[in-house]
């Protein structure tokens, strides 16, 4: 086993003193959005083996086998199929999408045959791979995820009381199906002038009333406000309204339109670049390919509550793909150590306390924000007193791990 050492993604959305807090160092004054954590190309972690900080991507390449088991090599090919993340949100992520896996190897294949270059900012599919994704809150978390349902879209669209907004929620109301939802989603995302302005003064306004929808616009009003005059917050009004309690958790599937808000939380994917912008950024925006990829349902979208996983003191966060695994740990002082089962690579991400690691002859300690990968070959013990979060690969949970936990309840 491995202590990472992990890089900070420094994106404008992000806390300064969130992530500074958990780790226990000194705030930059800079935001700090993303502790990435895995063999990402983009910012792998670096081990230390003896001979001085390597990429992790450059250790799994060097042994696939050793390093991953043979049967995520099978299923994977030679890489790390996951990554994990602490995310701290201060202000509105962009509202996006994510492919499937065959929307992303057609469009990689696509832009690869156009000759557009990978680090291209006008390119879409950096890579082959798709990127469902799961966040667990670790305070209080506020995104937008899926659409409303038409008639609850509408009724939010009427109460701003902007005439250039009545014909779209009439849409909603007589077409209360996927066609409206896409034709009033395509329409907002080019407004004619003039009805981005309105709509923003409405949304401060109805942000300061008491009524039904107060809290949604409150939301809708900290978009306008770190993002003012982006179009990207037309689209956001038909999206559901999540808030997440600590130890909640969403998993957002291909074509699930989102975007993350606030708050603080370990984030885990697979371990791809395929993102897919309609606002509420500076990064690439392509229409055309979003409306090929976003799924346009209203069904509703499980907050999710853990359940007992396989091993002793683990709490499982079921999501219906192999890419990856999310449980969390607790472990208290004087407890009889755990074993953790093999085969599979890992990392272990403490949130709390402290975790101690025993394998292989050696020990490790981590304490908030730091982690810890193993490879597939080594098997390890958990002791200490502290939380933990534990990234793995899908395997031997069975068909209940896909069809999510009993504790789930409905986001509105």
């Amino acid at each position: 086993m491995d202590l990472l050492l992990n890089t900070v993604q420094p994106y404008a959305w992000g806390s300064v003193t969130a992530l500074p807090r958990l780790l226990g160092t000194p705030p930059t004054g800079r935001p700090q959005a993303e502790l990435w954590m895995g063999a990402h190309p983009a910012a792998p972690s670096h081990v230390d083996r003896g001979g001085g900080p390597v990429p992790l991507d450059a250790v799994i390449a060097a042994d696939p086998t050793a390093e991953l088991g043979p049967s995520a090599v099978r299923h994977f090919g030679p890489r790390l199929p996951f990554l994990l993340k602490l995310l701290a949100a201060d202000a509105p992520l962009s509202v996006q999408v994510h492919p499937d896996r065959f929307q992303a190897a057609a469009g990689y294949a696509r832009e690869n045959a156009l000759g557009i270059p990978l680090d291209a900012r006008h390119r879409s599919y950096r890579d082959s791979h798709h990127k469902p994704e799961m966040i667990v809150a670790l305070t209080g978390f506020h995104g937008l995820c899926g659409f409303r349902p038409p008639d609850r879209c509408a009724e939010l669209l009427e109460a701003l009381a902007v005439p250039g907004l009545d014909p779209l929620a009439g849409v909603l109301r007589t077409r209360a199906d996927g066609g409206g939802l896409r034709d009033v989603f395509t329409a907002l995302l080019s407004p004619p002038p003039g009805l981005l302005g309105a709509v923003g003064a409405a949304v401060r306004r109805q942000a300061r009333r008491e009524g039904p929808h107060r809290a949604d616009f409150a939301a809708y009003e900290a978009i306008a406000t770190a993002h003012p005059g982006d179009r990207g917050l037309l689209p956001a009004l038909m999206l559901r309204h999540v808030r997440l309690a600590p130890g909640e958790a969403l998993f957002l599937g291909a074509g699930i339109p989102h975007a993350y808000l606030s708050g603080l939380g370990v984030e885990v994917m697979a371990c791809s670049d395929n993102v897919l912008r309609c606002g509420l950024t500076d990064k690439h925006v392509d229409l055309p390919e979003l409306l090929k990829v976003v799924r346009f349902t209203s069904s509703a979208t499980p907050v999710l509550t853990p359940r007992p996983g396989e091993d002793r003191g683990e709490l499982l966060y079921p999501a219906p793909v192999a890419d990856f695994r999310l449980s969390k740990l607790h472990s208290r002082a004087g407890e009889v150590p755990r074993t953790l089962g093999a085969g599979a690579p890992q990392i272990i991400l403490c949130t709390e306390g402290e975790i101690r690691l025993h394998g292989d002859g050696a020990s490790l300690r981590i304490g908030p924000g730091r982690s810890v990968y193993v490879p597939a070959r080594e098997r390890v013990a958990v002791t200490g007193d502290g939380t933990a979060f534990r990234a793995t690969i899908a395997s031997g949970d069975g068909p209940a791990a896909r069809r999510g936990s009993r504790g789930s309840r409905t986001a509105h």
